[in-house]
């Protein structure tokens, strides 16, 4: 693409003549046009125009969603973390009628340089119980951030379909393979796990639940952690003891 840009107008032509004023004389210059393809390094110039590619298409995708008042109204909102809009903070509300509602949820996002013709790489950074998210890194299992992306796609759709996984979660292509067991064997444990990280973590509202707590104090009691209770007795359907054998081995 470059080197038929240069042909287009006329820079590789061999030796070009270029006239001008310095000093107040007139002087001719020789521009080598071998010389300056031997110059070029042909990966870094791809490199910087997929670089240029993905900067323009990223400013003008953060503008629309940062200015989208509706969005905002959905709970979903960016925060650019560097100048070279590589790295952006997302923010997505818990939707209605889910476990999550209320929630507030933070993700870490990665644009690559190739982007837009490589999907950018999405991670929670609240800690969240869901079949299609890790419980542990956060890693989000979605068809468009992978195999499904394509170069039409923006960081508004993505967004919005994370949003949409919390409500529509996909146990039988699970991320987390435990929170889908118990999703697919237990519904009503599933819910109430959920909602229990979602007050916990993403600081949604709601009544306290006392036998989850008191079962956390135990195995605090034993010298566990509160955040490694939490993952054991979740892990381990609530079950006290399962979990002290899970934590103690």
């Amino acid at each position: 693409m470059l080197i038929k840009l240069m042909y287009r107008y006329g820079l590789l032509s061999g030796r070009l003549r270029i006239h001008g004023c310095y000093n107040g004389r007139n002087e001719c210059l020789t521009w080598d046009s071998k010389k300056f393809l031997q110059s070029i390094d042909p990966d870094q110039a791809i490199f910087t125009m997929s670089q240029n590619i993905a900067f323009s298409r990223v400013q003008r995708e953060c503008k629309e969603i940062i200015t989208n008042k509706e969005l905002a109204e959905t709970g979903v909102m960016i925060e650019i973390r560097n100048d070279s809009l590589t790295k952006i903070r997302g923010e997505i509300r818990g939707p209605p009628d889910s476990p999550y509602e209320g929630g507030t949820y933070a993700l870490d996002i990665t644009i690559p340089d190739e982007y837009p013709f490589q999907p950018p790489v999405c991670k929670f950074i609240t800690k969240i119980w869901h079949p299609n998210i890790s419980s542990q890194t956060g890693t989000i299992c979605l068809d468009i951030l992978k195999e499904q992306w394509a170069a039409s796609l923006t960081l508004r759709t993505v967004l919005l379909s994370i949003q949409a996984l919390l409500t529509l979660p996909e146990p039988n292509d699970p991320q987390d393979a435990v929170v889908a067991r118990q999703y697919m064997d237990n519904a009503q444990l599933y819910k109430r796990t959920a909602r229990f990280w979602a007050q916990h973590y993403a600081k949604a509202e709601g009544k306290r639940d006392d036998e989850f707590w008191n079962k956390i104090d135990k195995l605090k009691d034993m010298g566990v952690k509160q955040e490694d209770a939490i993952s054991a007795l979740s892990c381990n359907w609530w079950d006290l003891s399962r979990a002290t054998d899970y934590v103690f081995g």
